[in-house]
C-alpha cells in the first residue's frame, strides 16, 4: 500500500488549510487512515486519525474543534481540514494507515504499517 499526500504550504495563524492522502490499495475492510506531525527539535505526535469504514474519528487534545478528519470510503481517501491554525501547528505532517489497528493503538505511529511522505505546513504569527 502507497499513501500519496498532499495540500499544506504557508498560512498566517487564524488560517485554514487542508490535507488528504490516498492509499493504493485497500487489503481489509478495517482500514485505518490518520496523520502525524513532526515538528523540529519534536517528537512525531499523533493528529487526528478515521476508520474508513463506519467514519470513527479520533483526535489529539491539542487539535479538537479545530481539525476535522474526514473519510472517503469509495476512494481510500482521508482529508484533514485544519482551521484556525496557530504557529505551534507548524510541522511535517505525515500520513499513516493501517489495516489491523486497536483503538487504543491509534495515536502510537509505531503500530502503522504505511506512511506517506511528508507534507510542510507552515503558520506564521
Amino acid at each position: 500500500v502507497q499513501l500519496q499526500a498532499s495540500g499544506g504550504g504557508l498560512v498566517q495563524a487564524g488560517g485554514s488549510l487542508r490535507l488528504s492522502c490516498t492509499a493504493s490499495a485497500r487489503t481489509s475492510s478495517r482500514l485505518i487512515m490518520g496523520w502525524f506531525r513532526q515538528a523540529p527539535g519534536k517528537e512525531r505526535e499523533f493528529v487526528a486519525a478515521c476508520k474508513l469504514n463506519g467514519g470513527t474519528t479520533y483526535y489529539a487534545d491539542s487539535v479538537k474543534g479545530r481539525f476535522t478528519i474526514s473519510g472517503d470510503n469509495a476512494k481510500n481517501t482521508v482529508t484533514l481540514q485544519m482551521s484556525n491554525l496557530k504557529p505551534e501547528d507548524t510541522a511535517v505532517y505525515y500520513c499513516a494507515a493501517d489495516n489491523r489497528l486497536i483503538t487504543s493503538s491509534i495515536p502510537y505511529g509505531s503500530n502503522y504499517d504505511y506512511w506517506g511522505q511528508g507534507t510542510q505546513v507552515t503558520v506564521s504569527s
